[in-house]
């Protein structure tokens, strides 16, 4: 059963995430943790939803949509995903740019091309199993995370009660890295792939008790590497009051803080990262058009049997690529703003999920009880809180 809980959540991890939780640990320490926590748990919770949703159906996000709101909604939706994927796949070849130059001094000009072919032709051209066991291989190096915040030195106590006791900064700015801590760690592509790819590993009704415990565990693991980002930031460039823009940043920071291998680890970390999100996220927008447009997604399919699966794949990985090529590109904000506006495009999302959740017809055993109502709709009351919140801070 292991694979789509997993993979769905440790890609959130990716260089947006660790972009975002760098800024979250070096510029408030230990006091926004609570946020992660928080986030974490919309995590879990969703992610088991939109696997119930999969297992129970046999079919993906979009398809469900399309069937039973029609198809203008299923496009209004499919728009919000887009939109996403789009500035996130641009994060994550950011990322791999970003990485390449703090590792080995290597262009981007170089670097994010044969990203874009390498993951490509890992999920074109591969098998469904073999494409699985690549990214979880690849999933493995987030561990350099945790030893880089081991190395730091935090203090245990400051960041334990960051987790449970709320504190928030009365700013724009505060509210501005909550709401992108809540988008990067939720993130709307996240959803829609989680269930195409349980959907695409035909994972039963019957093993669906299994199957939580994938996505309970791929969701915690988010959540303690980013734990772990923060507070290696937060005991070492928060004390020191050192300014960052991004994770780049953090990792040439840390050296004479931390040390070499501690910088080594975090500038490793973001460049697996970025591969392994940089295959997912389009892999969850070729799911999403296909879905809607009523073809074929699997990845075992050839190119002739499902032409709006690959075709869509290249595309928008082509042009994610070429907008991080731009000489110039502001990849600072591409790489922390796209995840706020993730948050955003939440709002849009999850009352689609929650509401398909609660068909009994539809989900059968699998539908969610008073409970699942209960505990999905204050998750996205507290969400749409987060949206507002901001908006009144910077807009107002």
């Amino acid at each position: 059963m292991i694979g789509p809980g997993l993979l769905a959540g440790l890609s959130d991890d990716d260089p947006a995430g660790i972009t975002t939780y760098s800024i979250l640990g070096t510029e408030y320490g230990y006091q926004l943790l609570w946020v992660l926590t928080l986030s974490t748990f919309a995590l879990v919770v969703f992610h088991e939803v939109a696997v119930r949703l999969g297992i129970a159906s046999g079919k993906g996000l979009m398809t469900l949509i399309r069937e039973h709101y029609g198809p203008k909604r299923a496009a209004l939706v499919l728009s919000a995903l887009v939109i996403a994927n789009t500035g996130t796949l641009c994060a994550e070849f950011a990322g791999v740019a970003a990485a390449s130059e703090l590792l080995g001094g290597v262009s981007k000009y170089v670097t994010v091309p044969l990203a874009a072919l390498l993951v490509s032709g890992l999920v074109l051209r591969g098998t469904f199993k073999y494409v699985e066991h690549v990214l979880m291989v690849l999933s493995t190096v987030l561990v350099a995370y945790v030893i880089a915040g081991i190395m730091a030195g935090p203090d245990w106590g400051e960041a334990t009660r960051g987790l449970v006791v709320p504190s928030m900064p009365a700013t724009s700015d505060a509210v501005l890295v909550a709401v992108a801590t809540v988008g990067t760690t939720l993130a709307p592509w996240g959803l829609s792939f989680i269930q195409s790819y349980a959907v695409d590993k035909k994972i039963k009704p019957e093993d669906f008790r299994y199957e939580r415990v994938d996505v309970v565990v791929g969701a915690v693991l988010t959540g303690v590497i980013g734990f772990f980002v923060v507070v290696a930031c937060a005991a070492t460039l928060h004390q020191q009051e050192v300014s960052i823009e991004d994770a780049r940043d953090a990792a040439k920071a840390l050296e004479p803080l931390a040390g070499n291998t501690a910088a080594t680890l975090f500038g490793l970390g973001f460049l697996g990262a970025a591969l392994l999100a940089a295959a997912i996220v389009p892999l969850s927008t070729a799911y999403s058009i296909s879905e809607t447009t009523g073809h074929k997604a699997d990845i075992n399919d050839d190119f002739q049997e499902a032409r709006v699966f690959y075709v869509s794949y290249a595309v928008i990985v082509a042009i994610a690529a070429a907008v991080v090529l731009i000489p110039g590109a502001p990849l600072v904000p591409i790489l922390f703003l796209s995840q706020a506006l993730n948050a955003v495009l939440l709002l849009v999302l999850l009352p689609f999920i929650r509401a398909l959740g609660k068909n009994r017809d539809l989900m059968g055993d699998l539908a969610l009880g008073r409970a699942g109502r209960a505990v999905t709709g204050i998750t996205f009351v507290g969400i749409a809180a987060s949206v507002l919140a901001l908006f009144a801070l910077t807009v107002l």
